[in-house]
């Protein structure tokens, strides 16, 4: 069993999982929202052969510190807690993974740091353009913009429960809704631990979900300036400048087949729950279409191709943990590209 460590810098203590330590090749993991870095232990390994791979709990999450996130920042208060834990390890140079809402976050980091990355791996990233509220592949903002997205888009009944320490329904939102393809279960023992990393985000001002404003548009909330949730809204979160970084270290893109998380037709999405009839009112496609998140992230990494860049798209199995649903193929895509 992996042993959780604890590194303190000047700005946090972040709490993290290390594995293959002296291995020349550095591998550092960022997690998505609502959870923490043991959903890569399982992955640990199987990568621990081949890298020294590190994965922290970010701020807000796990057992790091529960420090305030300024969404006025965009990812960077995670970035910048990234990029001072890197150093404390002493490491300059690392590919860098990360899943969701992590994979916005590496963006960043490679737009602010690229000249540290030997790659970039993003595993079925939020959007570039955010998270809700953006139209068509270049990422058009609604009116206004931040319109259906930030802390007043997500589930009401999960933050209840955070707060609350109810676990019950966090098991219900691991296992039955968009983590994971329909039909795949998890080991019990590996279950009750993802379910104990995600009950540990932390709810309240500045932290999870974050502040929200009320506007007279559908679905009548707009993102906020404060909290996790609203750091992925274009309001603060945009992310095509990804496309003309330099250097440009190479591009793994690994996806779910059947994620439905991060998609062209998200289940997450308010516009495309509004197109179903799950959120009444809905004013139709002009002025609210469903987010096509997978087309817009396709379109930025296209620019990153042409400005002299290059990426690799990778579909397998699963949902938008397919990582823990084939892990082997996962590892194996890793190990290539990194090889």
């Amino acid at each position: 069993m992996y042993q959780q460590r604890f590194l303190t810098t000047e700005r946090l203590t972040t709490a993290y999982y290390r594995a293959g330590e002296g291995n020349g090749k550095k591998l550092l993991l960022l997690h998505g929202n609502v959870s923490s870095s043991v959903f890569f232990l399982p992955l640990f390994p199987l990568l621990e052969q081949d890298f020294d791979v590190v994965a922290p709990d970010l701020r807000c999450f796990g057992d790091s510190s529960a420090l305030p996130v300024d969404a006025r920042r965009g990812f960077r208060d995670w970035t910048e807690d990234v990029a001072e834990f890197a150093a404390a390890l002493g490491w300059d140079r690392f590919a860098l993974g990360g899943w969701s809402m992590g994979g916005c976050a590496a963006m960043q980091y490679a737009i602010d740091h690229p000249e540290q990355l030997t790659a970039l791996i993003l595993i079925n990233p939020g959007s570039p353009y955010g998270f809700g509220g953006t139209k068509g592949p270049d990422g058009q903002p609604l009116d206004p913009p931040g319109l259906a997205s930030g802390a007043g888009a997500v589930n009401a009944q999960l933050v209840q429960a955070l707060a609350a320490g109810q676990t019950d329904f966090v098991r219900f939102t691991l296992t039955k809704t968009v983590f994971f393809k329909p039909g795949f279960q998890l080991e019990p023992a590996w279950e009750d631990r993802l379910v104990e990393a995600m009950a540990k985000t932390k709810v309240g001002d500045g932290m999870y979900p974050g502040d929200a404003r009320q506007v007279p548009q559908w679905p009548f909330v707009a993102a906020g300036d404060r909290g996790v949730c609203n750091t992925m809204s274009i309001l603060h979160g945009d992310l095509s400048g990804l496309a003309g970084i330099d250097p440009k270290p190479p591009v793994l893109w690994l996806r779910g087949d059947s994620d439905t998380m991060v998609s062209d037709t998200s289940a997450c999405d308010l516009a495309f729950l509004g197109k179903l009839g799950a959120v009444p009112g809905w004013p139709g496609e002009e002025l609210a279409p469903p987010q096509p998140m997978v087309s817009q992230t396709r379109y930025v990494l296209d620019r990153y191709a042409e400005g002299g860049g290059s990426y690799r798209e990778v579909v397998q199995p699963g949902g938008h943990c397919h990582f823990l649903e084939c892990p082997d193929q996962f590892a194996a895509a890793v190990k290539e590209f990194l090889a």
